[in-house]
């Protein structure tokens, strides 16, 4: 299976040339690291930044310049800074081809939870309202199950909704999957994964369509 890294890896193939993305915290914060050489990617903040690079090398983080989730980032010639204001007006306003987000858990039908009550879990739901009712394209990128071993795709959710049929596809340490009107359409397993470990690790409807192929990272 896949760590977090490998994740990020897998979804960094779904950016295309010209993609203004933005990137939740957790794992989607990776996803900046992998992106192809020969294509042009404007990665956004919410917290008001516009051409967000790879993390910083250790030893060369300026301590001012921190993404959403307030870790240290780079910046690539040409990144632009401005006020949040700016920056929701942007995601509002429909500009970002591409939102990857991390997840607590997501139904069968494409509905995604990823905050709860303040002092649990996540201490509130940032922007990630805003970014599911204003995006056309979301992946979420997060572990197939929890630390109990119960699994994260679900028949319908059990925290509070942050959007409602949103999700497009999951990237998980397990497998690749889109959502569909009929449930979770398993496109790739993960290298070393059977199809019925998949199966084993998904509470939702699972669809399953000839043979699976193993992803490439």
């Amino acid at each position: 299976m896949l760590d977090k890294n490998g994740i990020a890896k897998r979804i960094a193939q779904e950016v295309e040339d010209g993609y203004y993305v933005n990137l939740g915290i957790g794992i989607p914060t990776l996803v900046a690291n992998y992106v192809r050489d020969d294509i042009s990617v404007e990665f956004q903040s919410e917290n008001g930044i516009l051409g967000m690079g790879p993390f910083p090398i250790e030893g060369e983080e300026d301590a001012d310049l921190i993404n959403a989730g307030k870790q240290t980032i780079t910046a690539l010639p040409g990144a632009s800074f401005f006020d949040s204001a700016t920056s929701f007006a942007m995601i509002r306003g429909k500009h970002v081809d591409l939102t990857i987000l991390g997840a607590m858990e997501v139904s069968e039908n494409g509905d995604i939870a990823n905050w709860k009550i303040p002092g649990k879990m996540v201490k509130g739901m940032g922007g990630a309202m805003d970014l599911v009712a204003s995006a056309e394209n979301i992946i979420v990128a997060m572990m197939h199950t929890n630390r109990a071993g119960k699994s994260k795709l679900l028949k319908r959710c059990s925290l509070p909704l942050t959007g409602v049929g949103c999700v497009k596809k999951i990237v998980t340490n397990l497998a690749v999957l889109e959502v569909t009107e009929d449930g979770f359409l398993l496109l790739e397993r993960a290298p070393g994964v059977t199809v019925d470990e998949i199966k084993a690790a998904t509470d939702g409807r699972l669809i399953i369509k000839g043979e699976v192929l193993e992803m490439s990272v």
